[in-house]
């Protein structure tokens, strides 16, 4: 059974609609991406899941519990974490600050410690700037403290927004290495991302959106060999040979 399942998700801003009966799965210690252009309804998927959006009822399950409807923190309570887009950290609060704001669902102090030193180990740039205030970091830091934010959850699910936007390229590298870690260390993600080649480098499977319509999805070696999916999103084919 997928730990995050969506079935005819729709959405609408107004009389907008942005989504059309998306329908997605992800299985449990998977990666799994979500490609699209800009507008296509790539984050309002993610508001959706979270409860930021309105879905209709029993569209949206996570580990076999029905969540569409349910309150944005009551979705961050069962363990669903979101790196948003744009990162929003608490520029006026220091790293440790905006980490322990991370763990506001959570009561246990011993544990959130733990967690906050797993953080600075995971992220030594952040362990050297625990007292500096978020808003002064370079925004490769600040992607690493939102999504150590994130962490502090202690996610089943983490959810992740374009988190290549705005970083060089080396540093792009290093976040979805760390993006990459975290799933081998047991956390499922879902990323959103414009970034196909980046995405797909990482996920095990993968679905394209376009126009708030799902129009491909596949295994990573399938859409890296799909001939519509690289010219609009790769420039060239991919693919991955069989051995």
């Amino acid at each position: 059974m997928a730990l995050l399942s969506l079935k005819g998700v729709n959405a609408s801003y107004g009389n907008v609609k942005v989504l059309h009966d998306i329908n997605i799965e992800v299985d449990e210690g998977q990666t799994v991406c979500l490609l699209g252009a800009n507008g296509a309804g790539k984050s309002t998927t993610i508001k959706a899941i979270m409860g930021m959006v309105a879905s209709p009822a029993n569209s949206i399950s996570f580990d076999g519990e029905v969540i569409s409807g349910m309150n944005p923190n009551k979705i961050v309570k069962k363990r669903v974490a979101l790196v948003p887009e744009g990162r929003h950290i608490f520029s006026q609060l220091t790293v440790t600050e905006n980490l322990k704001m991370g763990a506001y669902v959570r009561s246990d102090k011993k544990e959130i410690e733990e967690d906050l030193n797993h953080v600075f180990d995971r992220f030594p740039r952040l362990n050297e700037r625990q007292n500096q205030m978020g808003g002064t970091l370079s925004g490769g830091e600040q992607q690493m403290l939102a999504i150590g934010r994130a962490m502090m959850v202690r996610p089943k699910l983490l959810l992740m927004d374009e988190p290549s936007m705005g970083l060089s390229p080396l540093m792009r590298e290093e976040i979805f290495e760390t993006i990459m870690n975290i799933n081998k260390d047991g956390t499922t993600v879902f990323l959103v991302e414009q970034n196909a080649a980046l995405a797909l480098a990482i996920s095990k499977h993968g679905y394209v959106l376009e126009n708030g319509h799902i129009v491909y999805q596949g295994t990573k070696e399938e859409l890296l060999c799909n001939d519509v999916v690289a010219q609009a999103y790769l420039g060239k084919k991919q693919c991955i040979e069989k051995k």
